[in-house]
């Protein structure tokens, strides 16, 4: 039954792509209650998506070894990419709209503009640090985080400038670019809500990041997911509104391609995407109950 399970999936994944782009992409602005009609192709609660057999040594595990035991995984084969052109390049291919092969879907928008696009100006789309730099003390180019496109997006850039170094939690006003998006920031919480479509996204994002920066890179410290949203150097919250957003917004088609795509150019799987439900195993806490 197992090995029946794994060969549907692997079968789906490579077909996934394909029945997407026949399919109204979920992260073009949109009515949230229709992008919730498209279901990544995970295997149902309690089933495992083990992808060629990625997580067999997680399996079984909960808690701190689950999380130790993610670390490991999806540590090796980790392929550090430039920042110049490595990343730019690379979101040109893990965000690509799936209609339209010469643009890129902007996270926070659901713009779709020409990979061409991007820079510093105004109407470009530059490269989101989901964990800000200035949260994450890898602030150099050469730091693993910096360049790990597990956590980097493509963004309008006036909506990344808004968003600054904010934590997530929810309410304030609409940004000012872009408002019939959905996304709101509080500047006397410093904090940002991204629109409904991609709050998932952010949450496993960042749970990917305080899986993979456990403080054994040199390069990046040891990450942590806070309760609150004036966490300091190395933290970023707010863990209960993640642990919410999580279960709010499902893994769609593109975020579940987009995993398999950055396996292929940087080496490693973002494991919350292939199976979010580790993430309660993980980092539930009382203080968010």
């Amino acid at each position: 039954m197992k090995r029946t399970l794994i060969a549907l999936l692997a079968v789906t994944a490579f077909g996934a792509e394909a029945a997407y782009i026949q399919a109204h992409d979920p992260h073009v602005v949109a009515p949230f209650s229709a992008r919730c009609n498209t279901k990544a192709p995970i295997p149902p609660s309690g089933d495992i998506n083990n992808p060629n057999g990625y997580y067999n040594h997680a399996i079984g595990k909960t808690g701190a070894e689950l999380k130790s035991a993610l670390n490991t995984i999806i540590s090796m084969n980790h392929k550090k990419l430039s920042y110049t052109p490595g990343v730019w390049d690379a979101l040109s291919i893990t965000d690509e709209d799936p209609n339209d092969p010469n643009n890129v879907i902007l996270m926070y928008t659901g713009r779709s503009q020409s990979k061409q696009g991007h820079g510093g100006g105004v109407d470009d789309w530059n490269r989101e640090h989901t964990w800000a730099k200035s949260q994450g003390g890898f602030n150099t180019q050469g730091a693993l985080g910096y360049t790990d496109i597990h956590h980097l997006r493509p963004t309008d850039a006036s909506i990344n400038s808004e968003r600054g170094s904010y934590e997530f939690f929810e309410g304030g006003v609409a940004t000012k670019e872009s408002p019939e998006a959905g996304n709101k920031k509080d500047t006397s919480k410093g904090t940002f809500e991204p629109r409904d479509e991609v709050k998932g996204d952010v949450a496993r994002m960042l749970f990917y990041m305080a899986t993979r920066y456990e403080g054994y890179d040199s390069s990046t410290p040891d990450l942590e997911l806070a309760v609150g949203y004036e966490s300091g150097s190395a933290k970023i919250g707010d863990l209960c509104t993640l642990l919410r957003w999580n279960e709010y917004d499902a893994v769609d088609e593109f975020e579940f391609n987009r995993n398999t795509k950055i396996q292929n150019i940087q080496g490693n799987r973002n494991p919350f995407v292939d199976n979010p439900q580790w993430v309660n195993d993980i980092f539930d806490t009382e203080e968010c109950h």
